[in-house]
């Protein structure tokens, strides 16, 4: 008796540990790419206010939690990450198109609004808040489920939500800890691959859960996100490879602009830089300067 004891509490566990790691990999893509783009302290006062909003939630609800009606709060938040999420990303896309993935000129990323003494940056602290406390609450739903399943399996009902619980809390520090290694380095990508790459995702996650929450079954569940997204970036990559090639009918671009109409040399660049510089009226005013003057005749 002991042994299947033993093996139930680890099913449950493991169980809870995989699927709850599932949730907590989506939750961590979310916040780091939000606080890699809009800022980190306004980033984090959603985060952490999401999961103090979660836990009273479930401890209030206990068991009962599993009565919020999921759907309705996939549908709100994963609009809202939708809509962002496109924003990001067509800038991203543009980009990209113009300078490429590390090219300079581009648009960066602005977190003016995160700067010391400045109010709170409502964007990041929405999206934050939201996936926190969606992902956070599909994991309490895991452990409920994992937790009551447990108990049928030879198990008492505090050894199956222990092992429950342990599950989630492992599958917490190792993904966040995870997400923490992995910050200096996101925060080095230039901020127009960023914003295509995090926009594309939260697309992706808006489009998932949106849908999800209207009824859709995604084959695959959680691993459609994966298809979903090549599905996002695969086809902006190939049609603005397509557009710099000329494939539509247009002349092949590079850097954005027609091919053929790019400075070729080092003295037509610096034309084109001084002009840039002195602006299209100080060009005029100097072209009149040094023409001759003209009378009017009759």
């Amino acid at each position: 008796m002991g042994s299947v004891l033993s093996l139930s509490l680890n099913a449950v566990l493991l169980g809870t540990f995989i699927a709850c790691s599932v949730e907590m990999i989506e939750m961590v893509v979310i916040v780091f790419g939000v606080g890699a783009i809009r800022g980190w302290r306004s980033t984090t006062i959603g985060a952490v206010s999401g999961l103090v909003a979660l836990i009273a939630i479930v401890v209030a609800l206990g068991q009962a939690v599993q009565l919020i009606p999921i759907d309705v709060a996939r549908v709100v938040i994963g609009a809202l990450l939708l809509t962002f999420g496109l924003q990001w990303y067509r800038q991203g896309v543009l980009g990209v198109a113009a300078d490429g993935f590390t090219g300079g000129g581009g648009e960066e990323v602005d977190v003016s609004g995160d700067a010391p003494g400045a109010g709170v940056d409502w964007t990041a602290f929405t999206l934050a808040f939201k996936g926190v406390f969606l992902e956070g609450l599909e994991i309490a739903f895991i452990v409920v489920a994992f937790g009551t399943g447990g108990v049928g399996k030879g198990t008492s009902s505090g050894g199956g939500f222990a092992s429950a619980y342990t599950g989630a809390l492992a599958s917490f520090l190792l993904i966040w800890a995870l997400g923490f290694a992995a910050k200096s380095r996101l925060e080095r990508v230039p901020g127009r691959s960023l914003k295509f790459g995090v926009g594309g995702m939260l697309a992706t996650f808006g489009t998932f859960w949106t849908l999800e929450g209207l009824g859709v079954h995604w084959p695959g569940e959680d691993l459609s996100l994966l298809w979903l997204y090549a599905l996002y970036l695969g086809s902006t990559l190939a049609f603005m490879f397509a557009v710099r090639a000329g494939v539509f009918g247009g002349r092949p671009t590079e850097g954005g602009v027609p091919a053929d109409d790019r400075p070729t040399s080092d003295a037509e660049r610096s034309g084109d830089l001084a002009y840039a510089h002195a602006g299209p009226s100080a060009g005029g005013d100097a072209a009149n300067r040094g023409a001759a003057p003209t009378t009017e005749e009759g």
